[in-house]
Parts: C-alpha cells; sequence; structure tokens
C-alpha cells in the first residue's frame, strides 16, 4: 500500500456530489489521474449503506495500491478492512476511533487552527487535514482560515499535512507557493468535466 508520506492528492468521493452508480466510475478516475489518497464521505447515509459502499470501493483501490480512508465511522474499518480512518474536532478521539476500527489503521483528524493542529499531533494523529483554506460549499458553516498559517503549521506539525477547502487548479499555485506541500480536493474534482485531466494537472503541480 503507498505509504502516507508519498502521498500528495487526496481526493475524497463524497456521496452528496456523487451518485451511487457513479460510485466506482469516479473511484477508477482518480486512480488514473494519479489521485494518492481517496476517502470515502457519506453524510445522512446509514452504517449498512456506508459498509456496501466501503466495500466496493476497496476492491477498487486495494488493486492499485491506493489507501482508502473512512470518514467518520471507525466501526466500519471493522467490517471492511479499510486502511484508515478520518474524524473530525466533533467525531471519535484518534484512541477511540482506532479501537472501534480494531485493526491497525491511519487515522487522520481535521483541523481548523495550528492549536487544533498541533494537538491532534499529541493525540497520536497519523495525518491532518488544515482548513478549510477558501470558503467551501462542502463545509459551509466552517470560515476559511486563509493562506497565512500554512508555512507555521508546516514548521511545527511533524506529521502530513493535507490543506482542504476550496482548493480547485485556479488557486493551487496560491496554496503550493503559501507552503503546502499536499492537498484535498472535493467539489472541484468531483464536478471536473475529467476527473484524470484534471487529477493530472494537479498532480504535476504539486510534484
Amino acid at each position: 500500500m503507498r505509504a502516507l508520506s508519498e502521498c500528495r492528492l487526496y481526493g475524497i468521493v463524497d456521496l452528496g456530489y456523487v451518485e451511487e452508480s457513479d460510485v466506482d466510475r469516479v473511484a477508477q478516475q482518480m486512480i488514473e489521474g494519479g489521485v494518492d489518497l481517496i476517502q470515502l464521505r457519506g453524510k445522512g447515509k446509514s452504517l449498512e449503506e456506508l459498509a456496501g459502499y466501503a466495500a466496493r470501493l476497496h476492491d477498487l483501490t486495494a488493486g492499485s495500491s491506493t489507501p482508502l480512508i473512512m470518514n467518520d465511522h471507525a466501526e466500519i474499518a471493522n467490517r471492511i478492512k479499510v486502511e484508515g480512518v478520518h474524524v473530525g474536532q466533533d467525531d471519535d478521539s484518534i484512541e477511540v476511533a482506532r479501537r472501534k476500527a480494531g485493526h491497525s489503521v491511519l487515522v487522520g483528524k481535521s483541523t481548523h487552527s495550528l492549536e487544533q493542529a498541533l494537538a491532534a499531533q499529541r493525540e497520536g494523529a497519523d495525518y491532518i487535514g488544515f482548513g478549510p483554506i477558501f470558503a467551501t460549499p462542502t463545509k459551509p458553516d466552517y470560515p476559511p482560515i486563509g493562506l497565512a498559517d500554512i508555512r507555521q503549521v508546516h514548521a511545527e506539525v511533524n506529521l502530513p499535512i493535507f490543506c482542504i477547502g476550496g482548493i480547485n487548479i485556479d488557486n493551487l499555485q496560491s496554496v503550493i507557493d503559501a507552503g503546502a506541500k499536499r492537498v484535498v480536493m472535493v467539489s472541484a474534482l468531483l464536478k471536473a468535466h475529467s476527473v484524470v485531466d484534471y487529477a493530472r494537472c494537479a498532480t504535476d503541480m504539486l510534484a
């Protein structure tokens, strides 16, 4: 399985954007485009539904050595041997997520400030999401934190840091120039005319 330290572009299969019939195709296009890490996110879906999606996606991602991360529901990792779990500030602690998973998994945590990033590191996170950098329709309740703290968080946190929130091809260079090495793309990637071409463009910029 691809090492976290090698991952640059993180894609999210968000079921708020992707129809059930399109899940496999979108994930396959992400893989073809060079997305290094894929998360399954399905707010409002039942555990049974999410486990079904996770099983389908894991069949695809495992074949390309792409880690599959489950958003929020660590207990699904106990049933489907996904490679990781991602938790938010109001979700399970990292310790609880690992216990629920029942096997060795990566655990990432969403952070919205330098203080939260440092706290996630102390808590034992394997990586963090840092943002939202820009306003994002995916998380409309979170005010954007901007570019100013990206360099400092990289200086103070010794974990892979994935900047997230409203990042697209048009503003990606500004995020890189601010010190980012890794990014998450959600709506921009999922709504692209060609997911493969969009991902390739992003991975070229992050290389």
